[in-house]
């Protein structure tokens, strides 16, 4: 993917043209924590790296999408609380938000996202915004 993402918040730009406010769990602790304790979630979670999830302890059904290193969407699903996802041996990222979000956004297998990330919400820092795209 070319740069480390870290954790913070940012726009997830979906190829048909979607712009969806995301947020970046890119440390260990973030992942953990994930959608845990949460009613909803307002956009999209990026959990990075990560190639499966879990709903236990979640209290609201999510989408969840499988990218590969290109951010290109391998798998949409849709998991109920109390599951465990499959592993996708292929992918690096998962996109996780609340259930039928992602087909509204456009997003399905063979679509490319890009995550652009906030200068004051952590993201890749620096002086202005980063945008994440593969090589």
């Amino acid at each position: 993917m070319g740069r480390s993402l870290r954790d913070g918040t940012g726009t997830l730009s979906v190829q048909e043209g979607a712009a969806v406010p995301v947020e970046v769990a890119a440390s260990y602790r973030a992942r953990r924590r994930g959608l845990l304790g949460r009613d909803g979630v307002a956009g999209a979670l990026l959990l990075t790296p990560a190639n499966s999830v879990h709903t236990f302890g979640m209290r609201f059904p999510i989408d969840v999408a499988h990218l590969d290193r290109e951010l290109r969407v391998l798998a949409v699903v849709t998991m109920r609380p109390g599951r465990l996802g499959a592993l996708r041996l292929r992918a690096r990222h998962v996109l996780e938000a609340e259930a039928g979000a992602m087909a509204g956004w456009g997003l399905r297998p063979g679509v490319r996202v890009t995550v652009t990330t906030d200068p004051a919400g952590g993201g890749q820092g620096g002086p202005g915004p980063s945008s994440v795209k593969a090589p």
